[in-house]
């Protein structure tokens, strides 16, 4: 089997269409419309998937499950879970349930802790994708004409390339930057007057440092609308990237596995986190035991594709930690409550569990601390120690810095039941986003 796996190929059908458009615009369709297309489309993934990915054949056979046995979307929970490893072993095209004459687009991630994990994209992929980019778009209230500053990265990583599509497809004039380049990125800014920007927002933070740095007001920018997503961040950092720039920041949601950006889209009319575009998503959340919880309770974010025909996911458990709560602006589609930690990025200290956004939550709400901070864990002996290297506003003095570095790890003590270190450094002495932001430094095998 394992030679079938990596070679990518299978029993490939001839017909990979995907189910019937929809019913409806997100804004007006009904609950039960939405339920009867996911069926569906559930039914037609389950299917695909089955019977041109071998490992999928493969995970369906040892769980007892066929096609056949979806009959309702509660059916759901009888498939066997995907995680990125499964991804790993399939490397490079193990995954894709179409042949390569077929695909039209190859993504991947950076690969940093392993194999890169492949992704691919037929035609009707594509197009789909487009579509939920301009989706997305208009709930962030981005109005045909627009020019859009596009600053994610270009490449294999799906957001740069993801997005632009999209821009195009929402009648928008696409400027395409990607990341990197910063005093460039304030020049064209300036000179070309976008109304809107997407990138990650710590490099829209790193933009609005670059502004200050060269005497100017980031404030005074034409900037209507920051479209953010690509990593974690609070809602701390909306507000300061709100007050910097004088714009509304929303949040974008997505994952290269899944798709790319686009998979959910917070409203520019609401800020209460990301709808879920759930006509090509089926959303679950499931607990440390690994079975679904009910719609309000924590856990970990698990999503099934319903249009993917290159890439059909089942029940991919994203490490992504968030709730599903009713919709608001979009009231068929549930949203998730803003990603703020991954089950991947928990740094468990003498028995505490603690996310890096906690720290920026709390560091944000400190007169004085800036967000640019990094965290080196380290080990004393037997025992982890977590450092906190974070820079104060230009200017303060040192006995002011030393009294808000004090009121950080006192705060740290009370919310989060954890000690921590921390260090005032220099102001601009800590390394600067242009894209995905690394947070953690673990430094306990250095000694």
């Amino acid at each position: 089997m394992t030679d079938t796996l990596l070679s990518g190929k299978g029993p490939f059908r001839s017909d990979h269409s995907v189910p019937p458009a929809d019913p409806g615009a997100p804004e007006t369709m009904a609950r039960a419309a939405l339920e009867a297309l996911q069926l569906e489309r559930l039914r037609w993934t389950v299917r695909h998937a089955y019977e041109n990915v071998p490992m999928y054949r493969a995970k369906f056979e040892a769980a007892g499950i066929a096609p056949d046995d979806i009959r309702t979307l509660a059916d759901v929970e009888r498939l066997p879970f995907t995680t990125k490893e499964d991804l790993r072993r399939a490397y490079p095209f193990g995954m894709f349930a179409v042949p390569m004459s077929e695909v039209r687009r190859i993504h991947a991630s950076s690969g940093t802790t392993g194999r890169p994990t492949v992704v691919g994209y037929t035609e009707g992929d594509l197009d789909r994708w487009a579509d939920l980019i301009a989706r997305s778009l208009r709930a962030a209230g981005v109005q045909p004409g627009w020019k859009v500053h596009n600053a994610y990265g270009y490449g294999l990583f799906t957001g740069g390339l993801g997005a632009h599509a999209g821009i195009e497809r929402a009648g928008c004039v696409v400027i395409p930057v990607s990341g990197g380049q910063t005093a460039r990125q304030v020049q064209l800014i300036r000179d070309f007057e976008p109304d809107a920007i997407m990138c990650t927002p710590s490099y829209l933070l790193t933009i609005a440092d670059a502004f200050e740095e060269q005497g100017l007001d980031p404030r005074e920018t034409s900037l209507k609308v920051a479209i953010c997503g690509a990593e974690p961040w609070t809602n701390e950092m909306r507000h300061e990237l709100e007050r910097r720039m004088d714009l509304k920041a929303v949040d974008i949601y997505g994952l290269s596995e899944v798709m790319g950006p686009g998979v959910g889209q917070e409203s520019i009319e609401t800020q209460d986190g990301p709808h879920v575009w759930e006509d090509h998503f089926l959303p679950e959340i499931i607990g440390e035991d690994l079975q679904r919880v009910a719609d309000g309770e924590r856990g970990e974010l698990v999503f099934t594709t319903l249009t993917k025909e290159a890439f059909p996911v089942i029940r991919y458990r994203t490490r992504d930690l968030t709730r599903l709560m009713p919709g608001s602006a979009y009231p068929a589609m549930r949203r998730i409550e803003k990603i703020t930690g991954r089950n991947d990025d928990m740094i468990i200290l003498r028995g505490v569990n603690l996310f890096p956004t906690q720290i920026e939550e709390i560091a944000l709400e400190i007169e004085h601390l800036t967000p640019h901070f990094i965290l080196e864990l380290t080990k004393r002996g037997r025992m982890d120690e977590l450092t906190v290297k974070i820079e104060c506003t230009p200017g303060v003095s040192r006995e002011t810095s030393e009294s808000a570095a004090l009121i950080l790890q006192l705060r740290v003590k009370e919310r989060i039941g954890t000690t921590v270190d921390v260090e005032i450094v220099p102001t601009g002495s800590l390394p600067r986003s242009e894209g995905k932001y690394k947070r953690l430094y673990d430094l306990r095998d250095q000694g």
